[in-house]
């Protein structure tokens, strides 16, 4: 009968890289696929174990888990390239422990148990370590210490410094303008006039503007405001900086005087 999956075990692996791993006293080959997976050779596995290759290469096909990481690839022998089969090296404990140790000769029985307990470990820790891949670690490159590993350093903590500043500058910012909120409700004579002072001015546009408006026959307060606002450069009489009190008050004195001949306030 036709396996459901067996064009894909037919499929040849893309290989990127062959390595040889240690286990015990074996050799163990491994591969790294192009689209990333490390495949172990099934052949050298069973070599080391004493087990019938084809035997294992039919449980693997009768088991559709491990079918799906199965594949047959190119790998580098010594007589020859030649297309081997291969199992993913996450299915290897899978595929081990399915295997009874009771059925084996007793001399491998052993050996088999450690393989169940730490072969595919073995491998995938090989993998992580970079040993089964041609793309060096980005950590490795930097302690090189190299020219490029130093600017790469510099430019890092340069980007570190401006970040920091940043943040910096923005809670300074943050900080100024809650600031100025407080002192413009408190009226900080450090920085705005305080309310008393605010209402002297508001009393002082007024007189103004009362008499202004005598005189035109308009509504002049916004115009006597606006002359305030644009003279100080403010947009409003409550943020006069405190500094200018006296200055502003004199403004409005003098400009009353000049229609009154009088200084009411």
């Amino acid at each position: 009968m036709h396996h459901p999956l067996q064009t894909m075990s037919e499929q040849s692996l893309q290989v990127a890289e062959q390595k040889v791993v240690q286990f015990l006293s074996d050799e163990l080959v491994a591969v790294r696929a192009r689209d990333g997976n490390i495949y172990v050779s099934v052949n050298h596995l069973t070599k080391a174990l004493g087990l019938n290759r084809r035997g294992a290469v039919q449980r693997i096909e009768r088991q559709p888990v491990l079918f799906k990481g199965f594949c047959y690839g190119p790998v580098e022998t010594a007589g020859g390239r030649q297309q081997l089969g291969l199992l993913r090296v996450d299915l290897v404990s899978l595929w081990l422990a399915g295997i009874e140790t009771s059925r084996v000769k007793e001399e491998i029985r052993e050996k088999l148990e450690r393989y169940q307990e730490e072969a595919a470990k073995v491998l995938w820790e090989a993998f992580q370590d970079g040993r089964l891949t041609t793309d060096v670690s980005f950590d490795d490159l930097l302690q090189t210490d190299s020219p490029a590993a130093q600017a790469y350093k510099m430019a890092l903590a340069m980007l570190q410094m401006a970040r920091q500043q940043l943040l910096l500058e923005g809670r300074i910012h943050e900080h100024e303008m809650r600031l100025e909120r407080i002192e413009s409700t408190l009226g900080d004579p450090g920085r705005y006039v305080t309310p008393e002072q605010a209402s002297q001015i508001s009393q002082a546009v007024k007189a103004v503007a009362l008499v202004l408006s005598k005189q035109t026959r308009r509504n002049e307060y916004g115009a006597v405001y606006g002359e305030l606002y644009r003279k100080f450069g403010i947009t409003g009489y409550k943020l006069l900086p405190a500094r200018q009190f006296d200055e502003a008050i004199t403004f409005l004195t003098e400009w009353h005087r000049s229609l009154t001949d009088d200084a009411p306030f």
